[in-house]
């Protein structure tokens, strides 16, 4: 079983990573959010390297993705499943493109953690308009 902090950490580097390729505005944008929001405050941020690897790790095994996928529903309590599909949705935003991979992860993230339609269509909104670019 994973932790909290590992879990929505998860949520990030997968969403990162469902295109194959995750790049240096979606790593800082993770590193941000770990530095700033409150529900990171009393993580240690050495072990962010450890957890990353651990969730790409998964990848590589069969089924990996629906695995961390139920790691993460799992291990989050249902008041912080919608900040994980929050958090996915800002890493996926942040480069100013979301391809259609990183989209069929979101909406399979969603889906698995019963993040209502309406709560996605506004913390979709939410993530565009935070990332978007002039």
């Amino acid at each position: 079983m994973i932790t909290t902090h590992s879990a929505l950490i998860y949520a990030m580097v997968l969403s990162a990573a469902a295109d194959g390729n995750v790049d240096d505005e979606e790593l800082n944008t993770i590193s941000e959010i770990i530095n700033v929001l409150p529900i990171f405050q009393d993580f240690e941020t050495g072990n962010f390297g450890q957890i990353a690897s651990s969730a790409i790790d998964l990848l590589s095994e069969a089924d990996g993705l629906d695995a961390a996928v139920d790691q993460i529903k799992r291990t989050l309590p249902e008041k912080l499943r919608a900040t994980a599909y929050a958090l996915a949705c800002d890493v996926v935003a942040a480069d100013g493109t979301a391809t259609q991979e990183e989209l069929r992860f979101l909406e399979m993230l969603r889906h698995e953690l019963n993040v209502d339609r309406l709560t996605a269509a506004a913390i979709e909104r939410g993530s565009a308009a935070r990332y978007a670019r002039p």
